[in-house]
């Protein structure tokens, strides 16, 4: 007789054990009265709470429920705030075995089950047996000795296996000298959490002033929630050892500012040991499985200055030696085949250009309104974590208009370990009106220029810089000798 395909489930027997064997005298702790937060970029966080726990004299078996899923067991910090000479922790053990489905069959390996199956005739037929497997699949020997793999129906299990939680939980052995109730201060670490920093800029129509604001994003993937928490981000390249083991958007708006007095930052923003801590000026909720963002700062008419780079040789210079480049069809290893303008924008970080504020690494977007006044993107960058007084140069695209021809002329080996060649780099500007390009070269090797069509930086050991007009709809031709010795 065929029965009906059913959903699988477990039903547990209602004379069931409880949920965890109970140690004699279990206390649960309170639900937390403070929490408070301090999360890292890089994937962890360190939580604070305070927590009541009712403790009598002698030994006390505590439960601590809803901590992070995946804390780290052996990062926790205990003190009884109310009495901390009189309590002391002897042994802590983390249930992480949460109660589901899956676990509760794991658990329930050779003990007796019954399978309920539903029936054409709507009938329920009750099959009972011993469970063998639930790894890849449901193995069930029944009582007249059958073996059915991966029955349908619903499977009930006589008894709940001990261990099991309802959350992840701290197990405590506590020894007090104190009887009554006491204000407990915990502390841990969890992965799980993590924020970085995003930013918003709205370039002006010439092209030197813009708008910036920084958002924070936090996401928490920790296994719980925290509520009301005071939340502190930590921003810096702190040194983690990894040698334990961790258990198992709204809306931006985007735009320039009315030119008001801006309200106060949210955040407050210190100098914490060799990083940089902030600090959200009110208490905030992070629920578990929740991506929130928070505004870090706002700055406007910020000084933007945007430059043109031609580095023709750069793909040379990257492979090592250029006669590796692959060159385009129908030309050789001496004519490069990079020809784009980089467009590069910098903005210094100071409170004269109205920032001078530490800046957390993050992602920088930069947009720029139309004709219509409608905001377009125009392209991003990452930046690093970017002290008071430092540059920001952004990479955010490359010229349409500007164009670049990058070819070694003549090349001579004068001697073994000398040479000498002469390059030749063309630049084309196809706009109504003049641009200033910086034509960048390298050099290896041991070298020296003989002659040049224009004067240029040394910006370093092996890096030489040409900075040229180009005319509207006209071009500029840059050439120089090298002797170069190895």
């Amino acid at each position: 007789m065929k029965t009906h395909t059913w959903w699988f489930g477990i039903i547990l027997n209602v004379f069931a054990v409880g949920a965890m064997a109970q140690t004699p005298a279990q206390t649960v702790a309170g639900k937390p009265s403070n929490v408070s937060l301090t999360i890292y970029n890089d994937n962890f966080a360190l939580v604070r709470e305070d927590r009541p726990i009712t403790l009598k004299v002698g030994t006390n078996y505590v439960t601590v429920e809803g901590v992070a899923a995946q804390i780290d067991p052996t990062s926790l910090s205990f003190k009884s705030l109310t009495s901390p000479q009189d309590v002391v922790i002897r042994e802590q053990n983390y249930r992480y075995d949460v109660m589901n489905p899956s676990v509760i069959l794991d658990k329930s390996i050779g003990q007796p089950v019954i399978i309920r199956q539903v029936m054409e005739t709507g009938k329920v037929r009750e099959v009972k047996g011993t469970l063998l497997s639930s790894n890849g699949g449901i193995v069930i020997r029944t009582d007249d000795g059958h073996v059915l793999l991966n029955p349908t129906g619903e499977i009930e299990v006589m008894r709940l296996p001990t261990g099991l939680m309802s959350k992840p939980s701290l197990l405590w052995k506590i020894v007090s000298s104190r009887a009554g109730e006491n204000n407990c201060e915990i502390s841990y670490i969890t992965q799980g959490l993590s924020w970085h920093a995003d930013y918003v800029a709205v370039i002006n129509k010439n092209d030197d002033r813009s708008d910036l604001t920084g958002w924070v994003t936090l996401d928490n993937q920790s296994g719980t929630s925290y509520h009301n928490a005071e939340l502190q981000l930590m921003a810096g390249n702190v040194r983690r050892v990894q040698n334990y083991r961790v258990y198992p958007m709204t809306a931006r708006v985007m735009g320039g500012f009315n030119g008001e007095r801006a309200p106060a930052p949210q955040f407050q923003q210190q100098s914490f040991f060799e990083y940089h801590l902030y600090t959200l000026q009110n208490r905030t909720d992070i629920l578990n499985k929740e991506t929130k963002q928070l505004t870090l700062m706002q700055a406007s008419d910020v000084p933007v200055v945007k430059k043109y780079v031609y580095d023709g040789r750069k793909q040379w210079w990257y492979s090592a030696y250029y006669e590796g480049a692959t060159p385009t069809p129908g030309q050789g290893y001496d004519t490069s085949s990079y020809h784009k303008v980089n467009v590069v924008l910098k903005l210094k970080n100071t409170k004269a250009n109205h920032l001078g504020i530490p800046l957390p690494k993050g992602k920088i977007r930069l947009y720029k309104a139309d004709n219509q006044g409608h905001l377009q993107f125009i392209g991003e960058d990452m930046i690093d974590h970017t002290p008071k007084d430092e540059t920001l140069s952004l990479y955010v695209g490359d010229a349409f208009d500007i164009v670049g021809d990058y070819k070694r002329t003549n090349y001579h080996q004068l001697a073994p370990g000398l040479t000498e060649e002469t390059f030749e780099i063309t630049v084309k500007n196809h706009k109504d009106t003049p641009v200033e390009v910086s034509v960048v070269d390298h050099e290896w090797g041991t070298w020296e220029i003989l002659k040049s069509s224009d004067k240029y930086v040394k910006k370093d050991a092996h890096t030489i810089e040409f900075p040229v007009e180009v005319p509207a709809n006209g071009q500029t031709v840059v050439t120089y000798t090298v002797r170069t010795r190895w």
